[in-house]
């Protein structure tokens, strides 16, 4: 096969271990995390769009991080998974070049909602007499279109440059999914530009968000502390706390994975980063968001006692 010059067909994902005795145990571990992963996000979606009570922008953004994280799961697990089970771990060059891309996009996606979401927080402490002509369903709808398309851009660019290299005869991937850093690493030609592209991404995109997070939550707890209520403090903070938590985990893996130098990559440690902010994260996201904040478990006992009552 000659695609962009490479005479590699398809590839072979060798997962987290290369020895066989591990297998099943990593099946059974990440299928467990990836029903937890749907389940937990599936509830957030659901109570974020049928319960009155979460019905504000704060929470329409949130049911969207939940739909990102279920599609983010599934854009890696499943077929690794199915890998584990019919012990055929290849995926076809197109299936390779479409897991990059969408995987790519929906955490680019991901990066600019934390930001989004960190700057909803802020007008809504900082400014809250405003925040209703502000952030409205209108808006936040145009903010989802806007980031989806960015993060669409600039999952092409990096789709475009990882595959437009010329892969030879190595096709095994050492990771548990399409990866742009470990597929450079098979790449039998300079990889200087990609680097480049990874570098202005991580500067314009990355960044950016950083620094509006960042921005974001230094007005936000200034606005806290001159409060004078310790109660009005508290429930300031409860509303952050968890997006504080999210946005720490998640922005920790990126940097570690994509803000290094050259000379310190490893594959290894990379497998487990990775699997920080595209499996655990995802997984994490509706557990530290019902345990930390009161409107959703609320909400979710309102939900159940509903059903309850209709069921008995």
């Amino acid at each position: 096969m000659d695609t962009n010059g490479s005479s590699v067909s398809d590839f072979i994902i060798l997962g987290f271990f290369t020895h066989s005795e591990h297998e099943t145990f990593i099946f059974i571990t990440f299928l467990i995390i990836y029903i937890i992963a749907l389940i937990g996000n599936l509830i957030i979606l659901i109570l974020a769009n049928i319960d009155p009570g979460l019905n504000i922008p704060m929470y329409f953004f949130l049911g969207f991080l939940s739909f990102l994280d279920i599609c983010c799961t599934s854009a890696t697990l499943p077929k690794m998974l199915t890998g584990y089970i019919t012990k055929n771990k290849t995926i076809s060059f197109y299936g390779c070049v479409a897991q990059l891309y969408f995987f790519t996009w929906l955490t680019g996606i991901e990066l600019l909602l934390l930001a989004v979401m960190a700057y909803d927080r802020y007008i809504a402490i900082v400014h809250p007499l405003r925040y209703a002509t502000i952030i409205n369903q209108r808006v936040c709808i145009c903010v989802i279109t806007v980031i989806s398309m960015i993060g669409s851009m600039n999952s092409m660019v990096h789709t475009y440059f990882t595959f437009r290299l010329p892969y030879c005869d190595d096709n095994k991937i050492n990771h548990f999914f399409c990866e742009i850093m470990p597929l450079l690493k098979l790449a039998c030609a300079d990889t200087y530009w990609n680097e480049i592209v990874i570098i202005i991404s991580d500067v314009i995109l990355g960044m950016f968000c950083f620094l509006l997070t960042c921005t974001s939550y230094v007005f936000i707890i200034n606005t806290i502390i001159k409060i004078r209520s310790a109660e009005g403090k508290r429930k300031a903070f409860s509303t952050c706390a968890s997006h504080i938590t999210i946005v720490s985990m998640y922005y920790g893996a990126v940097i570690f994975t994509y803000v290094r130098p050259r000379s310190s990559l490893s594959l290894e440690k990379d497998k487990i980063v990775s699997a920080l902010y595209a499996v655990f994260t995802p997984t994490l996201n509706p557990i530290i968001y019902s345990l930390r904040n009161k409107e959703v478990k609320d909400a979710f006992k309102r939900i159940v006692r509903i059903i309850a009552s209709k069921l008995f």
